[in-house]
């Protein structure tokens, strides 16, 4: 093994507070890095929280050099629902962090590959989440500013140890900046907004805490008519929409769920979460009774997030287009000048490989922030590479 560097499988305490401190030592000087917080990354690893443990596993290491100092650390996994929705058998590599050292991140590489090889993998995405998209998912390119809860943030030589591995660019994510300032928007995004407020059969909405059933119930409907119809997206159920809404209902600010509706019935929500790293950055990872306290008190009490995260965004085929986007936008807007304290939004995780989606952040005055890409890896070094495909 080159430069007497030691690879251990994480397997006990030591080993996890080992995996999960790295990061603090490799970012000591960085001013943007956030730590994300230790049990946002643990559970995704327990397989009583991760459902994807039941058709899948994972595997996670740390490297040491020979004065028993971490240097680097990753970890693989797949699911077979996902790994067969591709073109080859494909798993994951991700929560990769290393020193700048183009040996110690190939025995990681090569670790993640050698094992998912065993799980009968074909190909190895990354750097990637074990679970959902919007979290832990890409390797940042450019945009090296503050990053939002939960999206990753790396060193700039990153790319290159994926790149000089072998890894191609399998697609890029980008994330999209508005400033909600009352007249910054487009002259005709006010345009479109007021022509469509003037039709008497339209109306806008905040989501309303008391009738949170309908708040699901609402977007189900409008999710599976606007994204279902998408190549690997599939209809939710009123349960699901239910147990999502439930899970956010600590952070849900009632002011940043839009709906529109049509005589009544709900044509497009736009759906916006606080940024939480604007508080958890001061909690070094550590999420205990006295930081959950803190964080209830600075967002419901100081209200100190002025930052926005824009999870979903949809409007059904028969109004899209028809400024009912912007309409919500607007109507948010009127709400600035009200006193609310949100005035920047973040739109994340929107793939090059949907460009209907870019231009719609792009008519509401979106303006790429970020870009961080998603690399594949192909075991089979003679087989022809493709990028994601467009929807």
């Amino acid at each position: 093994m080159k430069k007497n560097y030691i690879l251990t499988e994480v397997t006990n305490k030591k080993n996890i507070r080992e995996f999960l401190d790295f990061p603090s030592t490799l970012y000591r000087e960085d001013k943007n890095w956030i730590r994300p917080l230790d049990e946002d990354i643990e559970k995704i690893f327990n397989p009583k929280k991760n459902k994807l443990f039941r058709k899948g596993n994972a595997i996670r290491w740390i490297l040491k050099d020979n004065n028993d100092k971490v240097i680097g650390r990753i970890a693989a996994f797949y699911d077979d629902k996902t790994a067969e929705k591709n073109d080859q058998h494909t798993g994951g590599c991700g929560f990769f962090e290393c020193i700048n050292d183009k040996d110690a991140s190939e025995i990681l590489f090569n670790a993640s590959k050698e094992w998912l090889k065993k799980q009968g993998m074909e190909a190895m995405d990354g750097p990637i989440n074990f679970g959902s998209r919007e979290h832990f998912w890409g390797c940042l390119s450019e945009g090296y500013h503050e990053p939002i809860y939960n999206m990753p943030y790396n060193h700039k030589y990153y790319n290159e140890l994926f790149e000089s591995y072998g890894f191609k660019n399998y697609f890029n994510q980008f994330t999209f900046h508005l400033r909600f300032v009352k007249g910054n928007l487009d002259p005709v995004i006010y345009e479109k907004a007021a022509r469509i407020r003037k039709n008497p059969e339209i109306s806008f909405g905040f989501h309303d805490k008391k009738k949170a059933s309908q708040t699901a119930a609402n977007f189900m409907d409008i999710f599976n008519a606007a994204w279902a119809k998408f190549p690997g997206v599939k209809p939710i159920t009123l349960t699901q929409a239910t147990a999502l809404f439930r899970s956010m209902k600590q952070i849900i600010d009632p002011k940043l769920i839009i709906f529109a509706y049509h005589n009544d019935k709900p044509i497009a929500f736009f759906i916006m979460i606080p940024d939480l790293y604007q508080i958890i950055r001061k909690f070094n990872g550590n999420f205990n009774i006295i930081n959950k306290l803190r964080l209830l008190f600075d967002l419901k009490i100081r209200k100190v997030c002025t930052r926005a995260i824009g999870l979903i965004f949809g409007v059904i085929p028969e109004f899209q287009g028809k400024g009912v986007a912007e309409g919500m936008i607007v109507y948010y807007e009127d709400e600035i000048a009200r006193g609310v304290n949100y005035t920047d939004l973040e739109m994340n995780w929107i793939g090059d490989f949907n460009p209907k989606m870019i231009k719609l952040v792009e008519q509401i005055s979106g303006k790429i922030r970020k870009t961080h890409i998603t690399y594949r890896y192909l075991f089979d070094r003679e087989k022809m590479f493709e990028r994601a495909k467009t929807i």
